[in-house]
C-alpha cells in the first residue's frame, strides 16, 4: 500500500514540476501585452463606447420629451448630460477591469488588466488608471480658445504620449497603467 501511494505522489509532483519550469520559461514578451495588441482591443472598445453613448442619449431624450438639445441659433445641450455620458462610460470601464479585468475589447484579444503580481487589480488602482487615462480629455475645454479642431488633434498628440510610453517601456505599460501600477498581460 505505501509502495503505491509513493509512486501516485510521485506522478502527482512531476506534472507540477514540469508545469513550473514551462513558467519560468516565458520571457517578458510572452507575457506583455504589445502595443498593438493593447491599439486593437481599444478599437473594439470604442465601438462599445459608442453604443452606449447612443443608448444613453435616446433614453435622455425620451425622458425629456426630445428637449435635451434645443436650438435657437446654436444648439444647447442640458448642463447634466455630458456628466452623464462620462459616468455612464467610466461606469463601464471601472465595472469591467474589476469585475474580471477585461472590457469587451480586451477579451478577444485575450488581454487582462492586472496589477504588477499578476493579480486582480484593486478599485482605487482601477479609478486611477481610469482618471489618467481619460485626463486628455480635459484639453477639449482649450474649444473655446483655440477652436474644436485645435483642442481634438491636443487631445489626440496626448493619447499618442500616453500609448506612445508603452513602445519604450520593458513591460509594455502606458502612462496610465505606471500611475495606477497596473499592466496589461496575455492571458492563454
Amino acid at each position: 500500500m505505501d509502495a503505491m501511494l509513493a509512486v501516485r505522489l510521485a506522478s502527482c509532483k512531476r506534472p507540477v514540476a514540469e508545469a513550473a519550469q514551462s513558467m519560468s520559461s516565458t520571457t517578458a514578451s510572452d507575457v506583455y501585452c504589445p502595443l498593438w495588441r493593447r491599439l486593437m482591443a481599444l478599437l473594439y472598445d470604442l465601438l462599445a463606447v459608442v453604443a452606449i453613448v447612443m443608448v444613453v442619449g435616446y433614453v435622455c431624450q425620451r425622458v425629456t420629451g426630445g428637449t435635451l438639445v434645443t436650438t435657437d441659433g446654436h444648439a444647447h445641450i442640458a448642463w447634466w448630460y455630458q456628466p452623464l455620458q462620462a459616468l455612464v462610460v467610466s461606469a463601464y470601464f471601472l465595472a469591467s477591469w474589476l469585475r474580471g479585468g477585461q472590457t469587451l475589447g480586451m477579451r478577444p484579444w485575450r488581454i487582462r488588466v492586472t496589477n504588477a503580481d499578476g493579480q486582480r487589480i484593486s478599485a482605487v488602482q482601477a479609478i486611477v488608471r481610469l482618471v489618467v487615462a481619460a485626463a486628455p480629455m480635459l484639453l477639449l475645454g482649450l474649444a473655446p480658445v483655440i477652436g474644436a479642431r485645435g483642442a481634438t488633434w491636443a487631445v489626440l498628440v496626448a493619447w499618442i504620449a500616453w500609448f506612445g510610453f508603452a513602445a519604450a517601456d520593458s513591460r509594455k505599460r502606458a502612462l496610465h497603467d505606471v500611475a495606477a501600477g497596473t499592466e496589461l498581460r496575455r492571458i492563454a
